[in-house]
């Protein structure tokens, strides 16, 4: 939907939510405590100005008593599932024949288990709404199906050994986080290396990256960067990318090696 429409899918929504809202004599301050939003956000949803948290529907429909009125309009409106540079990355990677991936600022989203994810999401500057977490989370986990969906995907990671000590959501959800990473590197369709700290030469200094196989058979390499990101799909660019890749994963540690360094810094907390 472009923007109009989806304006005023919003609106009609709101309405639907102020008529059952009526019905039940209820004011927008009940409804707002009966669902645990605010009055603020009742009112911005019933006047269409901003789309309801995915939270909202089930419990709106069954204190309104709609009849699955206002929870089925979810799978209508359309919420922004990632950042909006990162969108097409996800659909792109949700469908790769291979992916890898090189990490030195925190552990690769699918790779992330919920309290992480939400940890992360919420360090976020200028920071995220609630709801905005909560979607954003979500969706993140949702990348976790890349490791498991048949076919299976190729997946390659070299992780920082500096990420893998930076316990980000606390000691004991950060090492439920690394034993889930050692998990996912014991998969035949995972090859997972660590990047030691004492290297004395490094081919990953321009920071982080990743290398995409497309559905189609394309190579095509993705870097972020503060606020924003860039595909690069100049073969020439691409094969500077490999060529780094292959650099990188030959100065990290062997995945024997990487998943007993994983397992003793799991064990250290």
């Amino acid at each position: 939907m472009g923007k109009e429409e989806t304006a005023q899918m919003l609106r009609y929504f709101g309405s639907q939510v102020k008529h059952f809202r009526g019905l039940k004599g209820m004011t927008q301050e009940e409804l707002g405590k009966a669902v645990g939003y605010s009055l603020d956000t009742i009112a911005s949803i019933e006047q269409g100005r901003r789309p309801p948290p995915l939270k909202f529907f089930d419990p709106a429909d069954c204190v309104l008593c709609a009849g699955g009125i206002i929870a089925n309009a979810k799978r209508f409106l359309e919420f922004p599932r990632y950042p909006a540079f990162f969108a097409e990355f996800a659909d792109a990677e949700a469908k790769a024949i291979s992916v890898s991936y090189y990490e030195c600022m925190a552990i690769p989203g699918p790779l992330q288990t919920e309290p992480y994810a939400r940890a992360a999401i919420s360090a976020y500057c200028p920071p995220y709404s609630p709801e905005q977490v909560d979607q954003y989370v979500a969706a993140r986990l949702e990348r976790k199906a890349l490791l498991t969906r048949k076919p299976p995907a190729i997946l390659g990671f070299v992780i920082e050994h500096a990420v893998l000590r930076r316990p980000i959501g606390g000691r004991e959800a950060f090492k439920k986080q690394l034993l889930h990473v050692a998990e996912a590197a014991r998969r035949n369709n995972v090859t997972l290396q660590v990047m030691p700290d004492g290297c004395e030469e490094h081919a990953g200094l321009e920071g982080p990256m990743t290398l995409l196989e497309t559905e189609d058979r394309r190579m095509v390499g993705y870097v972020e960067y503060q606020g924003g990101s860039e595909w690069v799909s100049k073969p020439e660019d691409v094969s500077v990318l490999h060529q780094r890749y292959g650099i990188i994963r030959a100065q990290a540690l062997t995945t024997r090696d990487s998943l007993a360094l994983i397992e003793s810094l799991a064990g250290e907390l």
